[in-house]
């Protein structure tokens, strides 16, 4: 079967399902309610309980349910009404969940913070919202708001998960909800009163941007842009009821977000677990079905295998390379929509006996697929991952559009591309390369700034996504870079940082980050970084010794870094080709704002930061 009878066949099926955009709930919680009457015993959450070791518990819909509606009914208590915000400030946990369920139920809007926002952009956050309750983790999340308590006169409450309460500002999450418990004896309907009430169009959520550059911006989502993109993903098969997701990602970041939505849409549990340290342990005990991600994740898995089996050497090295090499054939084979048959069958069988079923076993053996976003992927990794068996699907969105505008699809994965369209979602490529969207899924706006508003969303609602691509004649779209990024240099010659960047990863297995410099000067730069966990493995092979710092800044790693970036200018433009780069002797990271929390490069953080550094590389 070719590509193109694939395209139109999942297209087709596509159409024929697109009724259920059209009815679709008109609110998350309405979603919500009729998830728990459809499937009450089914498993909705698992996660690591409270108690000694790393034993996983589970609660079904209805037991979600119940509790979501005490903490409902807790937060009408507080005051809170329709459209009312309510923070949440912590890392991924099962009371995220909950708590965002309890808001919707109140007929409240989520905001979200990152538990890495440092205590004046929380306060920020909290007073630009108008929030008047906050849901704090734990007591460093609390401290942040203490800290700030006299800007913030507007929150009259804050509920801590594991936190000390104080009798007074701070109560627990169990005295939210023994409020709840009271006022329902006395209003058994209220919640149910507040989720008849609700509209589609009223607000759900506002979701603070990362702040790659200036403040971050409150993007206002409402109830029927989370249920159009549940009912979208839902129309395209991707997922199943019997699929198992394991999440990690921020929930206070977009794609997190839209992770959570889905299975009130379709039905399957969620094993949520927000600790990065702990993914590949947690996919071996839940071995969940798909995972979203971040490129990130995927690079430093895919560097470390290749680097342990390098270390390994000899006969196991060749037969890992032999393997994967199959494996790479049959991928491009199904990419052309051909099946291997004959010698070609019987080698793959024999790859994947010896070596890659073993891999596959390292993420939990059940994936059916990856689901990547939040930045490009190196095409060299997602091949990789091809190679033994893992499919990763690239997809696109911003949170000006609810996460998911464009996604591949598992039949017609097509690997350097974001895909198709969701049904629904409009895209053109305006003149000067920009993708621009419209549909359900669109932003209302941002909070509070309408003159950032018209500049991102016209008067026809078109999105202007600040992302440059282009749309081929089978509907996929390629995107080549941020708009902004772009940087001409004086020579008049553009560069697309982000896709060079994106190269030298897929390229180098030991880089952690790579920044790309050059406008306005005559060559062009950039700043590197190396992984801790992968420099030391090169380090004890190299002879290398010492510190971190000791390592990174030695001749050996400064030499090693040059082959790569050699390896990555014979496929660049001269113009675009690394002249000169710095290792710098730490990694950049969330804390010291580097990065974003979904691990986005801050490039005029980073830039102005290192300016001296940069500049250096021009003082000759």
């Amino acid at each position: 079967m070719s590509t193109h009878t694939l395209h139109d066949r999942t297209a087709q099926d596509e159409r024929v399902n697109t009724a259920a955009i059209e009815g679709r709930a008109p609110t998350v919680a309405h979603l919500f309610r009729d998830r728990v009457a459809a499937s009450p015993n089914g498993e909705a959450f698992r996660f690591v309980g409270d108690g000694p070791g790393e034993l996983w518990e589970s609660v079904t819909w209805s037991q979600v349910s119940e509790r979501a509606h005490r903490l409902a009914a807790g937060l009408v208590a507080l005051g809170i009404g329709p459209e009312d915000r309510v923070a949440i400030a912590s890392s991924t946990r099962y009371e995220w969940a909950l708590t965002d369920l309890a808001v919707m139920c109140a007929g409240g809007a989520t905001t979200t913070i990152y538990p890495t926002t440092i205590a004046p952009d929380v306060s920020y956050i909290l007073s630009n919202s108008g929030s008047t309750v906050v849901f704090a983790e734990d007591d460093e999340q609390v401290a942040k708001l203490r800290d700030r308590r006299v800007d913030l006169p507007r929150v009259a409450r804050v509920v801590t998960f594991n936190g000390t309460p104080d009798g007074d500002w701070v109560i627990g999450l169990d005295e939210l909800e023994q409020m709840g418990v009271e006022l329902l004896t006395t209003n058994p309907s209220v919640v149910e009163d507040r989720i008849d009430a609700l509209r589609a169009d009223q607000l759900a959520t506002i979701i603070y941007t990362s702040g790659t550059t200036g403040r971050p911006k409150g993007v206002r989502l409402t109830h029927d842009s989370w249920t159009y993109v549940a009912a979208a993903v839902d129309a395209t098969g991707l997922l199943h009821e019997d699929d198992l997701q394991y999440l990690w990602l921020p929930l206070a970041h977009v794609f997190g977000k839209m992770l959570l939505t889905l299975p009130l849409q379709i039905g399957f549990p969620t094993a949520v677990d927000g600790r990065v340290d702990k993914i590949v342990d947690n996919l071996a005990v839940v071995q969940p079905t798909f995972m979203g991600a971040a490129p990130r994740i995927f690079e430093k898995a895919y560097a470390r295998i290749t680097m342990m089996m390098a270390a390994e050497g000899g006969l196991k090295e060749k037969l890992f390379r032999w393997s994967v090499s199959v494996g790479r054939e049959v991928a491009q084979m199904r990419a052309r929509g051909e099946e291997p048959t004959g010698m070609t069958a019987k080698k793959l069988a024999l790859a994947d006996k010896l070596v890659l079923h073993k891999v596959r076993a390292r993420f939990g053996g059940r994936i059916r697929f990856f689901i990547s976003g939040s930045a490009a992927l190196n095409t060299d990794v997602a091949t990789w991952f091809s190679s033994i068996g893992l499919t990763i699907l690239e997809g696109y969105g911003l949170t000006e559009s609810s996460a998911a505008s464009f996604v591949n699809r598992p039949a017609t994965n097509e690997v350097g591309t974001v895909g198709w369209a969701l049904p629904g979602t409009e895209a053109r490529i305006a003149e000067d390369g920009e993708v621009l969207l419209r549909g359900p899924g669109v932003m209302q706006g941002y909070h509070d700034k309408p003159e950032d508003t018209a500049e991102t969303k016209d008067a026809d609602g078109w999105l202007h996504t600040g992302d440059i691509g282009r749309l081929d004649e089978r509907g996929y779209l390629w995107i080549t870079d941020r708009k902004k990024d772009f940087f001409k240099t004086s020579s008049g010659k553009y560069v697309a940082p982000s896709m060079i960047e994106a190269s030298f990863k897929g390229i180098c297995p030991y880089v952690s980050q790579f920044m790309v410099y050059g406008a306005d000067h005559n060559f062009v730069t950039a700043l590197v970084t190396l992984d801790p966990d992968a420099i030391g493995d090169w380090a004890a092979n190299h002879g290398v010794s010492g510190s971190y710092r000791d390592i990174v800044t030695s001749k050996q790693a400064h030499d090693m870094v040059q082959v790569y970036v050699d390896t990555l200018n014979v496929n660049l433009n001269r113009w675009e080709q690394i002249k000169k780069f710095t290792i710098l002797d730490h990694d950049l990271s969330i804390d010291a704002g580097d990065l974003t929390p979904s691990l986005k490069l801050r490039r005029k953080a980073v830039s102005t930061k290192y300016q001296d550094v940069l500049d250096a590389h021009y003082s000759a």
